[in-house]
């Protein structure tokens, strides 16, 4: 097999947000790496060609500008046919990486190269603010019906609780090392999502064959995203419509059946009386065309 020219791709979407963007890169080009690396930037359908403005300041960038918002999902394939890596690290944009971020690779590959059973890895995340609180320190599986679940450490202050590595069902999308070898067995991130649930898709297609673990040696400073508002009727309508999608390809039999049911009569009934008494009738609407859009979705498949 021919080496790949880099040891690690980073590969990191952009939408609207320039100056998350530039600090991500501003910081990775301060860390002096021990290995050989290349940066993805995908400017995924911002209102102007950011991708321009940060290869002008950061030449060592690849990547490109879509006219086209391609969703979560599209923007990071996008970058998987660009990357040259022999393992792809994942990272939101609006993340950065600790001063001690090369040991903490080099660590997160030896772990990933000594164990081929391992199909990816999450590093500890971290608030910016404040940088000793935990936003994901591993999570439980979701529940079969009521597709619910608990991300372990979830704004606790990190006191070393945590420091231990755990084999995990679902790796978190802001941060994500999967080896090129297993994406292109596995496939690609299924673009239907757009939007919310895509990484837990993509991570149970992964476990059929491989095993995700939590990596505690390492971690990563994420922002609180507001790019979707607080129960925006667009963040409503793409969680209600994933949600429903996601039940319909991962689960089978009696078990599919009755967690759609569950959704359908009691979550989104819920949701909607909700709104309906809050007047907030931008979100009824929303759940009624996720609901739409959802079933149209099964059809097709």
């Amino acid at each position: 097999m021919t080496p790949l020219p880099y040891k690690l791709s980073f590969i990191t979407v952009n939408y609207n947000g320039l100056s998350d963007t530039r600090a991500l890169l501003d910081g990775i080009d301060r860390i002096s790496f021990s290995f050989p690396f290349e940066v993805i930037v995908i400017d995924n359908g911002s209102s102007q060609d950011e991708y321009a403005l940060l290869k002008a300041e950061f030449p060592f960038i690849k990547g490109g500008y879509s006219s086209d918002n391609l969703g979560f999902a599209g923007g990071n394939n996008q970058g998987i046919g660009m990357a040259q890596g022999e393992f792809l690290y994942f990272i939101n944009n609006d993340t950065l990486l600790p001063e001690e971020a090369d040991a903490q690779i080099v660590a997160m590959l030896s772990f990933l190269q000594q164990n081929p059973t391992v199909g990816g890895i999450t590093p500890k995340i971290k608030y910016v603010d404040p940088p000793e609180m935990i936003q994901f320190a591993g999570c439980t599986p979701l529940t079969a019906i009521t597709l619910r679940n608990k991300q372990i450490g979830y704004k606790e202050l990190d006191h070393g609780q945590y420091d231990q590595n755990t084999e995990i069902p679902y790796l978190h999308g802001a941060a994500m090392l999967i080896p090129h070898r297993v994406v292109k067995e596995i496939g690609l991130m299924p673009e239907e999502f757009f939007l919310y649930y895509e990484e837990l898709d993509w991570s149970c297609q992964i476990t059929k064959q491989y095993r995700l673990f939590y990596f505690a040696g390492a971690w990563i400073y994420h922002k609180e995203s507001a790019s979707t508002g607080v129960d925006s009727p667009f963040k409503i309508y793409y969680l209600t419509r994933n949600r429903l999608l996601f039940a319909y390809r991962n689960r089978t039999g009696i078990t599919q059946i009755l967690a759609l049911l569950y959704l359908l009569l009691v979550a989104n009934t819920s949701k909607m009386c909700s709104f309906m008494i809050n007047r907030k009738w931008k979100h009824v609407g929303s759940v009624w065309l996720a609901t739409r859009s959802a079933f149209k979705l099964f059809k097709s498949k």
